[in-house]
């Protein structure tokens, strides 16, 4: 029989995030998920986190992994040939030690949560989004 893992609570995931030296602090005044949401932060990246509608999913990622530039969570943008961040208002090539960076603060947190780790994830970073300039306009 498989033995079932208890999930901690939202407060012991913030818990386990600050002894772990996870920057936590309320998700800011402009943020569009409202209230109750928390951006951790370690190695130059953030993610935001909310709790989770009932015991089952205790937390819940409102904003994905990424790199910090200028206050805002980049987006991870692949083009087949290079990866980049993208925010709203800068792109720039991401390099391997931000890449190495965002892996590690992704399996920190999950571990943190109590998540499941999947394979194709715990290989390496994956991207927010793909764009390959060989099939734009394609159908």
């Amino acid at each position: 029989m498989a033995k079932t893992k208890k999930l901690p609570t939202f407060d012991e995931v913030l818990s386990s995030l600050g002894n772990e030296r996870f920057d936590v602090a309320p998700a800011g005044a402009g943020a569009n998920h409202g209230s109750g949401a928390y951006r951790v932060s370690k190695y130059g990246c953030a993610a935001e986190i909310a709790q989770g509608p009932d015991k089952d999913a205790p937390l819940r990622i409102v904003s994905r992994p990424g790199f910090v530039l200028g206050g805002e969570i980049a987006r991870l943008l692949d083009r087949g040939y290079q990866k980049f961040f993208k925010t709203s208002r800068l792109e720039i090539p991401a390099t391997a030690d931000h890449l190495r960076d965002i892996h590690r603060f992704s399996e920190e947190l999950k571990e943190a949560a109590g998540a499941q780790t999947l394979y194709n994830e715990a290989l390496g970073t994956t991207s927010d989004r793909y764009e390959y300039d060989r099939v734009k306009g394609r159908e």
